[in-house]
């Protein structure tokens, strides 16, 4: 580890949003930990930013207890500390009436996208209030989902409204060490997952219209924002968003 670097996690990191938030942080000095599914997509994300022994790859699935007790043991080992986490890992579901979707559809997103934050929570904590100096930074992936959902999206919105109470739990909880959580909401960033929206995606009034979306180099600035803040200090909310995306106004 680079002398004095701040040591940072990204879960959720060998693609998309997540990738492009690490490979940010990396290039603004961090220390990386490259937290995700696929061990070959994460050795590809280090290799592109050039990380060297400054980037730790680990193979990790947020809903296992187990393997997320080993991603902050391995972070542990590799660097001593954690500075920042971001809890960016997320899933969907098909986009079918609610009535119809399964419960396995069901659980795979709640645990995905709410149970695997929680239990990266839990294990940042630990490592954040242990360490010296204490304290440390926790931002959490919600989504322009977290303030109104999109047609047949009921797992995901659901997850990411309540995202936004563990984001203030976490921040009001935390205080007494060091610790502030955060939370960034995004809209419409041009991420495999987004590809979608060229070819039109339901509106609430029927319709299919096709979205604008930005670069996800926006996300990633905003990560490293975000992350660089000193800890008498806390962006507590913050929307980034594709300019002319219909979330601003009546649909």
């Amino acid at each position: 580890m680079a002398k004095n670097a701040k040591v940072a996690l990204v879960t959720g990191a060998g693609s998309g949003i997540g990738k492009a938030s690490a490979l940010a942080l990396l290039k603004a000095g961090y220390s990386v930990v490259f937290a995700g599914r696929r061990k070959e997509a994460l050795d590809a994300a280090i290799k592109e930013g050039r990380g060297g022994k400054r980037a730790l790859a680990v193979p990790a699935n947020v809903t296992d207890p187990a393997s997320v007790k080993a991603l902050f043991a391995a972070t542990k080992k590799a660097f001593g500390r954690l500075d920042v986490l971001f809890n960016n890992a997320g899933t969907g579901a098909p986009p079918i009436p609610m009535e119809d979707l399964t419960y396995e559809q069901w659980k795979l997103v709640v645990d995905t996208n709410l149970t695997g934050p929680f239990l990266c929570t839990q294990e940042a904590i630990k490592l954040m209030k242990s360490q010296k100096p204490m304290g440390g930074r926790i931002i959490n992936n919600g989504s322009i989902s977290a303030h109104a959902p999109r047609p047949n999206s009921v797992p995901y919105t659901a997850t990411k409204h309540a995202i936004t109470g563990l984001t203030k739990s976490t921040s009001l909880d935390c205080r007494k060490y060091d610790i502030a959580c955060g939370q960034i909401d995004i809209g419409n960033a041009a991420t495999p997952m987004t590809e979608r929206m060229k070819k039109g995606v339901p509106q609430a009034n029927g319709t299919m219209e096709v979205e604008p979306t930005m670069a996800v180099q926006n996300v990633a600035e905003a990560i490293v924002y975000m992350a660089s803040r000193p800890l008498d200090a806390n962006v507590q909310f913050l929307t980034v968003m594709a300019k002319k995306m219909p979330f601003v106004g009546r649909g």
